[in-house]
């Protein structure tokens, strides 16, 4: 069984080009942490109703509300709460896009992917014919991908 803790951005990208559903076809349990809820839900366009379609996508509040004071300073608050999460249920890996919410999740030794990777991923399992035109549409909703980025990616996608 392979659960997820996923954060806002890889849930918006998916959401926009219309493929949330490659998390819950790669993952067991998808979670969700409340605070990324509400930065996607409540504060963003994604209904709550979408992401509880998915049977195996599940909101939850993280236990140790205290450990948050330790990252406040420079990470958002879903990105906290995907890393305690994450710690806490003993998640499979992390979906963070976030430069330095990548490099505080290494630093606790979580296994991480980003939104990009996720596609590579989902291309390799048969879940998707391609990954250019999901990253092209991800480009067109105003995702930024830098070109070194993008051109790795097909490179890795082998496109």
């Amino acid at each position: 069984m392979l659960s997820a803790v996923v954060n806002s951005t890889p849930l918006i990208s998916l959401h926009d080009i219309g493929k949330l559903d490659i998390l819950s076809k790669m993952y067991d349990t998808v979670y969700i942490p409340h605070g990324v809820y509400e930065e996607v839900s409540i504060d963003g366009d994604i209904n709550k109703d979408t992401l509880l379609s998915f049977t195996n996508f599940s909101i939850q509040h993280i236990a140790n509300e205290s450990a948050k004071r330790y990252f406040k300073s420079v990470l958002h608050k879903g990105e906290v709460e995907v890393m305690i999460l994450a710690d806490e249920l003993k998640a499979d890996i992390c979906i963070i896009d976030d430069k330095l919410a990548r490099e505080y999740a290494k630093h606790l030794g979580l296994k991480l992917t980003g939104t990009l990777g996720l596609l590579v991923k989902a291309k390799e399992r048969g879940f998707i014919d391609s990954v250019t035109p999901l990253i092209d549409a991800m480009i067109q909703n105003e995702i930024y991908i830098g070109k070194f980025l993008y051109e790795n990616v097909k490179k890795l996608a082998k496109e």
